[in-house]
């Protein structure tokens, strides 16, 4: 699988082509989809831009996500930075009126586990995202399943990213879930040649790089899909 990673924490003054509102999303989406990609990963935003989980910020990125190509599957992000607070963390999930069909849960954020229950209780596929070789146990002490395991290598150097990857790697077993293998800045085309090279699910986009496999900038995220796609990934 190739999913595609939108915009993460991008502002439009990182890249001219971030996409930020719902509407932005839906469009950027059905491109990707058109060129093969099943699955998206984006971060809502509320009206000034900032990142949010509010019931309003996921319903609307969810529904115009699900308007322009409904069978899409659309995941969503839980991370720290934007409730920093488990307990309103916690409380945002529950509250959301439109589900996602997938969500990410970074292990050792405090209370993972907790949100990671409450998406499962409504449905909600987890997305378990382990950063360094340390989260592996941390992730296994959940009594929380998940669908998909997120190996997610942040150094940006790329040998330095390669090593975690296979450190990370070598603590998963065929019983595991589907693992999808990513990287980010410097390290992102390495790491997804290496994903390739493996059989591992893999994404990409403006989330995780604004550069394509040459160093040029990229144009957009449909550029970076071409790109990934040429690669292997598919």
């Amino acid at each position: 699988m190739l999913k595609a990673c939108l915009n993460g924490g991008r502002r439009r003054d990182d890249h001219p082509a971030v996409p930020v509102g719902p509407d932005d999303l839906a469009a950027d989406a059905a491109r990707c989809a058109d060129l093969g990609v099943t699955a998206v990963h984006v971060h809502p935003r509320d009206a000034a831009g900032a990142e949010s989980l509010s019931a309003a910020a996921v319903a609307g990125a969810v529904s115009a996500l699900r308007a322009v190509r409904p069978g899409l599957a659309v995941g969503v992000t839980t991370g720290a930075w934007a409730e920093p607070d488990p307990a309103a963390r916690l409380a945002a999930v529950r509250a959301w009126t439109v589900l996602p069909d997938f969500a990410s849960v970074n292990v050792h954020e405090p209370g993972a586990e907790q949100v990671a229950a409450v998406l499962h209780e409504r449905g909600v596929m987890v997305e378990a995202g382990v950063w360094a070789p340390g989260d592996v146990p941390a992730y296994r002490r959940w009594r929380v399943p998940a669908g998909r395991i997120l190996v997610e290598c942040t150094p940006d150097d790329p040998a330095e990213a390669l090593a975690d990857a296979a450190a990370m790697l070598a603590l998963f077993t065929p019983a595991d879930p589907p693992l999808l293998l990513h990287g980010e800045g410097a390290a992102t085309w390495p790491v997804l040649a290496e994903a390739v090279r493996r059989g591992l699910d893999t994404r990409i986009g403006l989330e995780d790089t604004l550069h394509l496999p040459d160093g040029s900038p990229a144009p957009d995220n449909a550029a970076l899909v071409v790109a990934a796609r040429a690669l292997g990934a598919a």
